[in-house]
């Protein structure tokens, strides 16, 4: 039974304050506006084997500069493929080469991770040609990766910034799950992040390639430039909203990488060809190119290295550890007399490898047993005051008792003694 005792319901409560109830005066919601990529960037459909895929492009005239650095290569290779160990840089033609940067779903890698937008540039009749190959949607991508395939079909190298390790296997792992063969597996493929490593990573805070685009070629981008790590996200916004105008940004992104490494190589090579040139000012980045010629074997080049980085402003550790890897290098150059010079430098200033090596160079070179004993006690007391750990003074400790124990006995032997 149903009792109506006349209070008003809650409806009734709300209809007279004005609240409408339920769906039907609601405003209609504005159907979403699409922008899709060829209203936000300039660029074409091109045919495919496997259907159409949108292509943007660039040029950039030989006297392009990007920031202090031209964009084309002017220097020989003969350093950097002797450092790469590749011998094909020394034949190949500039023409050859691909610049190639990827923009991907996500930094894990893997069969689940595609490269929507990639970056390729190349040199043509003395001109710089970018194109981006787009992905719109997950459906195109065996069109994109037709369409790169045909891009790279007249080059023989790839270049690439940490490409070994990322852009190049995901590439990869796409076209073996297209049954796409792989257009760049026989290239000769130079990565420049260990590279700009080895150059750069005692001055610099970062090698990213941004920063050394910023830092070393005086190249700073505009705002348009979006973050890399904001890139999946937008990519994936866009594939819900189809709204492409966000994207820019990351075609920008993506542009002035394949174009910065390009500039970046044109810097690697200028140094490494002439490293005494004006252009290498600091004494770290002198310093690591003495330690690059060095493991390339080019020893009378790494020590005149050494010895103008020693000329220049160096932080106070890294001096000594030029002093102590010059020394070591003039040792196996066979130039005693200078290496005993820095061996008596750095043991003035209390370094117990200087005290070795001297102890080393009296016992071996000299038979001056008695000297080298002299070198091998200071190194003793010497490690007795050092704040070291334990390990190494136990290592320091048990070396330098065995060398004073084999003095005894070669000086004992030794004419005129005993």
């Amino acid at each position: 039974m149903h009792y109506n005792c006349g209070m008003p319901s809650l409806s009734d409560k709300l209809k007279s304050l004005g609240v409408k109830i339920g769906i039907a005066d609601l405003p209609k919601t504005a159907p979403i506006q699409e922008y899709e990529i060829d209203k936000v960037v300039d660029g074409i459909y091109r045919p495919t084997p496997a259907g159409d895929t949108f292509v943007a492009g660039q040029t950039f005239g030989a006297e392009y500069r990007h920031g202090q650095s031209a964009i084309r290569p002017e220097a020989p290779f003969d350093a950097l493929a002797a450092w790469v160990r590749e011998p094909r840089f020394l034949e190949l033609p500039l023409e050859s080469y691909i610049f190639l940067d990827t923009e991907t779903s996500g930094l894990a890698g893997g069969t689940g991770t595609y490269a929507f937008l990639v970056g390729v540039g190349r040199f043509q009749d003395g001109e710089f040609h970018l194109e981006q190959f787009f992905m719109r949607d997950p459906a195109e991508e065996a069109a994109l990766l037709e369409g790169l395939a045909a891009f790279l079909a007249p080059a023989k190298a790839l270049v690439t910034f940490n490409g070994k390790a990322f852009d190049a296997p995901i590439l990869r792992t796409r076209y073996l799950m297209h049954s796409i063969p792989a257009p760049f597996v026989d290239f000769a493929h130079l990565d420049l992040l260990p590279l700009a490593r080895r150059l750069w990573r005692d001055r610099l805070p970062s090698r990213a390639l941004k920063y050394l685009e910023e830092n070393l070629l005086a190249a700073p981008r505009t705002s348009e430039e979006v973050p890399g790590y904001e890139i999946p996200y937008l990519y994936f916004d866009y594939l819900r909203s189809r709204d492409a105008r966000p994207l820019k940004g990351v075609f920008y992104h993506n542009a002035m990488d394949v174009v910065a490494m390009a500039a970046l190589l044109t810097h690697v090579t200028s140094i490494l060809a002439d490293p005494f040139s004006e252009m290498v000012e600091h004494g770290l980045d002198v310093v690591a190119l003495a330690k690059l010629h060095e493991d390339m074997g080019q020893w009378d080049t790494a020590a005149r290295l050494f010895e103008r980085g020693l000329e220049m402003e160096l932080p106070e550790a890294d001096f000594w550890l030029a002093i102590q890897r010059l020394s070591h290098l003039q040792k196996r150059r066979g130039n005693l007399e200078s290496a005993v010079e820095l061996w008596e430098r750095a043991a003035g200033q209390g370094h117990v490898y200087a005290y070795v090596e001297l102890a080393k160079y009296f016992e071996h070179h000299q038979r001056d047993y008695k000297e080298a004993e002299k070198w091998t006690k200071s190194a003793l007391e010497l490690v007795s005051t050092l704040d070291i750990p334990s390990y190494m003074y136990n290592h320091w400790r048990e070396e330098l008792n065995h060398r004073l124990e084999r003095l005894a006995e070669k000086s004992h032997k030794q004419p005129g003694t005993g």
